[in-house]
């Protein structure tokens, strides 16, 4: 059977990334970009987490979370504070400043969900998160070569 899932998952990350950063710039909201928005919205589940952590449930790369995370310190959007438990962890924690914005974060989620899931019924929606899950699990599972 000949697919071509990967690709199309591929391209839709593409464009919701350019369309995420379009919403943000016709709403005026400089505070935060697209990758950075993916981390406030982890922490907003619960902040306090080791970068590890974060990296597990955002999808970035330690690597690549290191300078966005000093960006956002700069920033004043998050700090960084020692773990009493383990010196050698270094846990995350959110800024009032960071909390403020996530009215502006989420009136920007609506407009991204209502651009991705137009035409679609509840029913399918509903069916194609399940799909989703389902992908993410065979991914996060098997992390194969």
């Amino acid at each position: 059977m000949n697919t071509n899932g990967g690709f199309l998952v591929t391209k839709v990350k593409q464009l919701s990334d350019r369309v995420f950063e379009k919403i943000l710039n016709e709403k005026k909201i400089d505070a935060f970009n697209g990758a950075q928005g993916r981390i406030l919205y982890v922490l907003w589940q619960g902040d306090g987490i080791s970068i590890k952590a974060l990296s597990d449930q955002c999808g970035l790369a330690i690597t690549s979370l290191t300078s966005m995370l000093e960006r956002m310190e700069k920033q004043g959007l998050l700090r960084r504070e020692s773990d009493e438990k383990d010196k050698r962890k270094t846990l995350l924690f959110l800024t009032d400043r960071a909390y403020a914005l996530r009215e502006d974060y989420e009136a920007v989620s609506a407009q991204m969900g209502a651009v991705f899931y137009e035409g679609f019924s509840e029913e399918e929606i509903r069916l194609f998160e399940s799909f989703l899950r389902r992908v993410l699990d065979n991914l996060e599972g098997g992390q194969r070569p």
